[in-house]
């Protein structure tokens, strides 16, 4: 597609068929007198009633609960910079609909006309009775480390700026990751940090939460390395000044283990690549065009470990895999805020996450043939349905075990299952079955086994716990599968035509000719048939060898 031709599609997908994004939907009834007598005059009248007596009874009441705000003054819009409140108001609204479709968290943006500090953090705070939630968007360092600090400090609901802490926890959760299979330890690396705003510095303190040495770090920003013995260091920068003696990125990046980059495109060069560790760990997350192309990267250096911010490479640094979730699990315990504990819970889930076997719906959506843990598949993708039961649950308990949750969830099983149902994801029955499943495993004859969506499913099976797997196919070609999908188990697998089946053959042949010679079958019939995959699966549940037999996927 042309520039032109997205460009218009983007305009006409804002315009058309209504301007704009979002709406206000009733989740009321509304349709007689009596309706609107309970919604407003005099019905109204009670709730508010019972708000004044508790004002906890607020969110019994109404949607504060479920409601964030998205709020910026537009100084610093994706690439755009500062393009004002009207202008950054499609990237709210945009956000809003994010919420709702990941997380269904009801949203208002709402935009501000100033870039005054105590001007923005009065105006959220007169509004903030209003939402459950804060989200800060768009807005430049370092005011937006300030506005941040204070109206964590001066409100009682949470309040997180995106752009800084999104961007941090997925990314270490990727870096985490990254690490694991590169084989290296987060307290031994040396990082290199490109730029040095409010995503930088997030990023930057979050790595050293889990782990990372100040000593290791270098950050830079458009005027080089950030050293301790440069002039009118800007607070932020202070805190990550390097006592090394170096100016450049390139000799910042010689030996260097992880680059993390949040600045402008095509700064890093091949050589810049070479020069750095064996194994290294490339976050080119400058958008829309990241510091290094992906595909000259991995040309470059074939044992790179590379994530970007975009959607058409591999390890998608993206946003969204937290904030709504993040929100989502703070909203249900009634956080007063969203500290530490919680964005390292986000971070740890998300982990782990990508280590579990991907739904087989998340490859169709992707179009992958087997999404796996590796190089290839740090982070998960954005609309892998788990999410939303992964996330929140990790969120809440941390807000409940560091104190700053305001209501408790005491049936997690139960939370999940609301978490679920709120995106239409759920499925009751499923969820029983495979639950009373995993309590009394079965054996579980695959009679299609060298077929590769066959093999999957019996690798879910296996993974989970839901019951134990028997091969049947070739040999050579299962294995071969079993390694392309990396599906490391100790597994049986049966070849009916080799001859180390020979007397299970001729047992079974009896079997089947004592059953079937008064359809007109022979004994000679019966060796032949046994040989084939379905007829040998058959008999070994005929048997009791097998508790279940799965075929059909190749032939009736």
């Amino acid at each position: 597609m042309s520039k032109q031709s997205r460009r218009r599609e983007a305009l006409l997908y804002h315009a058309k068929p209504r301007p704009g994004k979002i709406q206000v939907v009733p989740t009321k009834s509304y349709s007689t007198q009596r309706d609107l007598s309970l919604a407003y005059s005099p019905g109204v009248a009670e709730p508010c009633l019972e708000i004044e007596k508790e004002k906890n009874n607020v969110y019994k009441y109404t949607n504060k609960g479920n409601l964030v705000a998205v709020i910026s003054n537009g100084t610093a819009v994706l690439g755009l910079g500062n393009i004002g409140p009207e202008a950054s108001k499609p990237v709210m609204e945009g956000k809003g609909l994010l919420f709702k479709i990941f997380a269904d968290i009801d949203v208002f943006d709402i935009e501000i006309n100033t870039e005054n500090i105590d001007e923005f953090v009065a105006t959220v705070k007169n509004i903030a009775p209003t939402f459950g939630g804060i989200n800060l968007e768009d807005i430049k360092a370092p005011e937006a480390f300030e506005i941040e600090r204070r109206l964590k400090e001066e409100l009682d609901i949470p309040v997180m700026h995106d752009d800084q802490h999104g961007t941090a926890i997925i990314s270490a959760a990727a870096l985490i990751n990254a690490l694991e299979i590169a084989e290296k330890k987060i307290e031994d690396v040396r990082i290199v940090i490109s730029g040095a705003g409010a995503a930088a510095v997030s990023c930057t303190r979050l790595y050293k939460a889990f782990g990372a040495k100040s000593e290791n770090i270098v950050m830079l920003d458009s005027k080089g390395v950030i050293r301790k013995d440069r002039e009118s260091l800007s607070e932020e920068k202070a805190e990550f000044a390097s006592h090394r003696k170096i100016d450049t990125l390139d000799e910042a990046m010689k030996d260097a283990d992880v680059f993390v980059g949040l600045s402008v495109k095509d700064i890093v060069t091949p050589g810049m690549l070479k020069s750095m560790a064996p194994n290294p760990i490339v976050f080119a997350m400058a958008n829309p065009d990241p510091e290094i192309e992906y595909d000259l990267a991995v040309k470059t250096r074939k044992d790179i470990i590379m994530a970007t911010g975009r959607s058409d490479h591999p390890n998608q640094v993206n946003n969204v895999l937290g904030f709504p979730f993040i929100f989502r699990g703070a909203l249900d315990v009634r956080a007063t805020k969203i500290n530490e504990a919680m964005k390292m819970a986000a971070v740890k889930a998300l982990a782990e996450l990508a280590k579990e076997p991907v739904p087989e719906q998340v490859n169709i959506a992707y179009g992958e043939t087997k999404l796996a843990f590796g190089k290839d598949y740090i982070i998960p993708k954005p609309f892998d349905p788990r999410l939303i039961a992964a996330v929140p649950p990790a969120v809440a308990k941390a807000a409940m075990e560091s104190g700053v949750a305001t209501t408790e969830i005491t049936d997690w099983e139960k939370y999940q299952d609301e978490l679920y149902e709120r995106m239409g994801s759920d499925n009751k029955i499923v969820r029983l079955l495979v639950n009373r499943a995993k309590l009394n495993p079965k054996r579980i004859v695959f009679a299609e086994a060298d077929h590769l969506d066959v093999l999957k499913a019996a690798q879910i099976v296996y993974e989970e716990g839901i019951g134990t797997p028997v091969l049947l196919g070739r040999k050579e070609i299962i294995l071969e599968l079993m390694e392309q999908i990396d599906f490391d188990a100790k597994i049986e697998i049966i070849d009916p035509k080799s001859d180390e089946q020979a007397d299970k053959l001729q047992h079974y042949a009896q079997k089947l000719w004592e059953k079937r010679r008064r359809s007109g079958i022979s004994l000679y019939t019966a060796e032949k048939l046994v040989r084939e995959r379905n007829y040998f699966a058959g008999m070994m549940l005929s048997e009791g060898d097998v508790d279940c037999m799965i075929s059909g996927y190749a032939r009736s």
